[in-house]
């Protein structure tokens, strides 16, 4: 009797996780079938769900589009920049908070926790003050030092938990042979920490590419915004271009979905690292 009822529990989960991944999965089938309809036949009713108008015309006119193409390229010079900041900083910083202490140690991890808690649209209007004040406003150079204001509180968390993991007799044994601290961090410790630098790498890489707030409040041209901003624009004062939106919407997808299937070891492993210290 006991073995049947777990039977029934795990046939009642895996029907309730399937339900759940086809809700959720839904909206993003759609969003791809559509971006290979004609405009006028998204909102066709009934609704057809492969198109007999097939086309890749909705992919043609975002790559004829230089200005398309141009949102792109600031996503990914800016995701990039902003993952590499934030992790050779997380990394220093965090490697300080796990091998040593010094005063205010403790006052400065609540600092970085708190700011966590913080709404980022309560920081929009003095944020963007503070850009114009530093002549920063619609460069690169405002967009990436706000998203790495967002991420490095994370980074630095996360990073540390990882290290912690790792015993300080790696840095002593390096240190003995005549290294230094520096060269123990990055020849030692950081080739053991990837699985939790490539999770932080990845988070950041996401909140970057994501972000649409700051991204249209920061910028004010064309060529200095983002994805997220390119398709926004797609809607028209008298008409939307809702494939194109769908298909700009798939490809500023795929790097996420590409980042995930290539790391997912890596982005597992290095969610878990950090909640046992050795």
């Amino acid at each position: 009797m006991i073995g049947k009822k777990k039977r029934y529990v795990q046939i009642i989960i895996m029907a309730l996780l399937i339900i759940g991944a086809l809700f959720a999965g839904f909206p993003v089938l759609w969003m791809i079938l559509s971006s290979f309809k004609p405009n006028a036949e998204i909102f066709a009713w009934p609704p057809t769900w492969i198109s007999a108008n097939f086309s890749l015309h909705a992919y043609m006119e975002i790559f004829k589009n230089p200005e398309q193409i141009r949102f792109f390229i600031n996503s990914y010079c800016i995701s990039m920049i902003v993952v590499l900041f934030t992790l050779v900083i997380s990394i220093l910083a965090s490697y300080s908070f796990s091998r040593f202490d010094f005063p205010g140690k403790s006052v400065i991890n609540t600092i970085i926790i708190s700011v966590q808690a913080v709404p980022p649209i309560t920081l929009l209007i003095p944020y963007l003050s503070l850009m114009v004040t530093l002549k920063l406003f619609n460069t690169y150079g405002a967009l990436i030092l706000t998203y790495m204001l967002f991420t490095l509180p994370y980074a630095i968390l996360m990073t540390t938990g990882y290290f912690n993991t790792l015993p300080k007799d790696l840095d002593e044994a390096v240190m003995i042979d005549g290294g230094s601290r520096f060269k123990a961090l990055w020849s030692i410790l950081v080739p053991i920490a990837v699985p939790g630098l490539v999770s932080v790498g990845m988070y950041t890489f996401m909140q970057a590419w994501n972000e649409y707030l700051f991204a249209l409040t920061l910028t004010k041209t064309n060529d200095m915004r983002t994805v997220p901003i390119g398709i926004n624009l797609l809607m028209g004062q008298h008409a939307y271009e809702w494939n194109q939106m769908m298909a700009m919407s798939v490809l500023g997808s795929l790097p996420i979905l590409l980042l995930f299937l290539f790391f997912q070891r890596y982005f597992i492993a290095g969610m878990t690292a950090g909640s046992v210290k050795s």
